[in-house]
This record gives C-alpha cells, sequence and structure tokens, in this order.
C-alpha cells in the first residue's frame, strides 16, 4: 500500500491514473470530501502535464438529505473552475425513502453520473473509493457470508451501465489522502454520515481501529481483496469453458446437461447456473438460495428424479435424464423460490 507522501510524486501519479488514460472522456464523481477533493486535484494536473490526455470533467450530486449538502457541492465547482475542470451539480429530486437510505442514494447517485456522462461524451466514471473503503467493503461482504466473488470487494475497473467505473486510488490510504489535501491546501468536507451509527457502513467504519491493532489492517484486507479477485477470475474463466461444453442457449432459455456439469468441482457448478439463471432475470440471486437449489438439483440428478423448482427469476425443470431446463419466470410468479 502506497504510504502519505507517495501522492506528491509526479511518477505515482501518472502509474495511478493510467487507466483514464484508455478513455475519450473521464468524468469524475467529486463529492467534496478528502478522497474525492484528492482525486480531482490529481486528476487535474495529470490532464494539464499532458493535454492530449482524455478531457476531465467533474459532478458532485446533491441528495438533498442534508442542510449543509448544497455549500458543499458549490465548493466543489469552485474548486473545479480554479482547476480549470467543468462541473456539474446534479440533484436528486423527488421525495425520499424512509428505509435502506444509504443503498437507494447510493444508486440514485449513480444514475445521475451515469446519465450525466452518457449527456458530455464520457465513455468512463472514476470514483475516489481507497484502501479504507475496500476494507470496510470486504468486512460487511464477510458478515453476510459472501463467497470468493464479494470478498474480491470493489473491482478497479468495472463496466457499469455501458460504461467504465474506473477506482484508481483502492491502494491510497484514506490518511494518504487527507495529509495530500492538507499539503495542497485543498479545502474538504466532512460528511456527518460517515459516522452516523444508523447506518451500517458508519459502525463498521469504528472497528477499524480494533481491528488494525489485531493485524486486521486496512492494507491486509486490501490484500485479500486482491487474491480474492485473481481467484475470482480464475474460476470465472473456468466456469466459461464449461458452460461452453454443458450448456445449449435457445431463444426461450438454456439446457444444461447438469449429469456431466455435476462432475465439475462444486464451485463451477454454481457458477455455470447462476451464469444461466442471470441470463434470464435481472433479480438478484443470494448465494445461500443458489447453493440450496442446487443441492437439491444434484441429489435428484443422482437419483434419477425430476424437478421442478423456481430460482431467482427462472424456471428449472430437471428430468430424469439428467437434462436441466431454465426458462423466465412468468411476472406473476417472481420472487418465488419454493418448489412447484
Amino acid at each position: 500500500m502506497l504510504t502519505d507522501e507517495t501522492l506528491l510524486s509526479c511518477q505515482i501519479r501518472d502509474a495511478l491514473l493510467a487507466p483514464l488514460a484508455q478513455a475519450s472522456a473521464i468524468l469524475l464523481a467529486v463529492s467534496g470530501g478528502p478522497d474525492s477533493t484528492a482525486l480531482l486535484k490529481l486528476a487535474a494536473d495529470w490532464r494539464a502535464a499532458d493535454p492530449s490526455r482524455p478531457r476531465i470533467f467533474a459532478a458532485s450530486v446533491d441528495h438533498g438529505l442534508r442542510a449543509e449538502a448544497r455549500a458543499e457541492v458549490e465548493a466543489v465547482a469552485e474548486l473545479a473552475q480554479t482547476l480549470g475542470v467543468p462541473h456539474a451539480i446534479l440533484t436528486w429530486e423527488g421525495e425520499k425513502p424512509r428505509s435502506a437510505l444509504q443503498e437507494k442514494a447510493r444508486a440514485a447517485r449513480y444514475g445521475l453520473l451515469v446519465a450525466h456522462a452518457r449527456a458530455i461524451g464520457a465513455d468512463s466514471l472514476c470514483t475516489a473509493h481507497h484502501a479504507d473503503d475496500q476494507a470496510e467493503t470486504v468486512l460487511m461482504r464477510m458478515a453476510r457470508g459472501s463467497g470468493i466473488a464479494g470478498l474480491a470487494g470493489m473491482r478497479p475497473i468495472k463496466v457499469l451501465d455501458g460504461l467504465r467505473l474506473l477506482r484508481p486510488l483502492l491502494d491510497i490510504p484514506k490518511s494518504g489522502l487527507v495529509a495530500f489535501c492538507h499539503v495542497q491546501g485543498l479545502p474538504f468536507a466532512q460528511d456527518a454520515s460517515n459516522v452516523d451509527d444508523r447506518f451500517a457502513r458508519a459502525r463498521v467504519r469504528k472497528l477499524a481501529g480494533a481491528l488494525a491493532r489485531e493485524g486486521l489492517s486496512a492494507a491486509r484486507f486490501t490484500e485479500l481483496a486482491r487474491r480474492a479477485a485473481r481467484a475470482d477470475d480464475a474460476l470465472v474463466s473456468m466456469a466459461q469453458t464449461v458452460t461452453n461444453k454443458v450448456c445449449t442457449r435457445s431463444a426461450t432459455g438454456a439446457r444444461v446437461d447438469l449429469a456431466a456439469l455435476l462432475n465439475e468441482p462444486e464451485d463451477i457448478g454454481l457458477r455455470v447456473l447462476a451464469g444461466q439463471v442471470a441470463n434470464l432475470s435481472a433479480i438478484p440471486l443470494r448465494l445461500h438460495r443458489l447453493e440450496s437449489a442446487f443441492a437439491r438439483l444434484a441429489q435428484a440428478c443422482a437419483q434419477g428424479e425430476s424437478l421442478k423448482l423456481s430460482l431467482g427469476g427462472a424456471l428449472l425443470q430437471l428430468n430424469a435424464a439428467g437434462e436441466l431446463r431454465l426458462c423466465a419466470e412468468p411476472a406473476r410468479r417472481r420472487g418465488r423460490a419454493e418448489s412447484m
């Protein structure tokens, strides 16, 4: 993990932001906190050092949840203007939800940012997620019982609604970004919700000191995420190879040679089945339900029995010969996971 001082090096900056060079134009998500303020400055300097690099834009989202939020995003607009970066303020309109507020605010934020990126012709969205964020993400997923894919945490590059989502600061500790802002004389805001115990991430954040003293530092969690991502990528590749061998797609669904699939490692079988369900439905599939359904299918196949069940918005029908057929579940039945 990089230290507090390394962000002052142009070489380190250019190495961190190298993925941005593949974009046509980049939209930075800047909230006004120290993390995104540091990203704004780094990206502005990166582009100024070589004007042939992709154009940089910035946007801030006012969720309308805190009285001080408008002043914070207006301060970002002033800083962006000083740095020569075009900036837009995006507002989350309408009535706010009473439950799952942070999750729904996050979804709204990304929706606004993606729409604005498309409007300005940017093909990449860049956020300031850092090593401490990664550690919190991995810890929260561990608490939920996530598999290896979940423990991979946030990826530095992924596709979001057709855009590249870039997270170039995942190896940088928050302390390094705060120190950078202080050295550069950059003002930043502090969001009170970051320490509000009503929110799970804030509660997890308060555990950081105690965990670090036991060796579970942000650096350790980011190392775990990197290794899990490496293993997950290998499993994804293996699952695709097996999918090509045992699955056949059709206009209405898919067929799986379940008897052949059961000769593969269980994790590969789970991934192949999950992939076929995902092709038919956008309903999130929980790992424990996937595991339960796979176990029941495996048992029925071993006993030469037929079985019908519903999983994640798909209908699964296994015949006595070990052939599994999948099709989209009718809308009126979606959400049910029991046997039919």
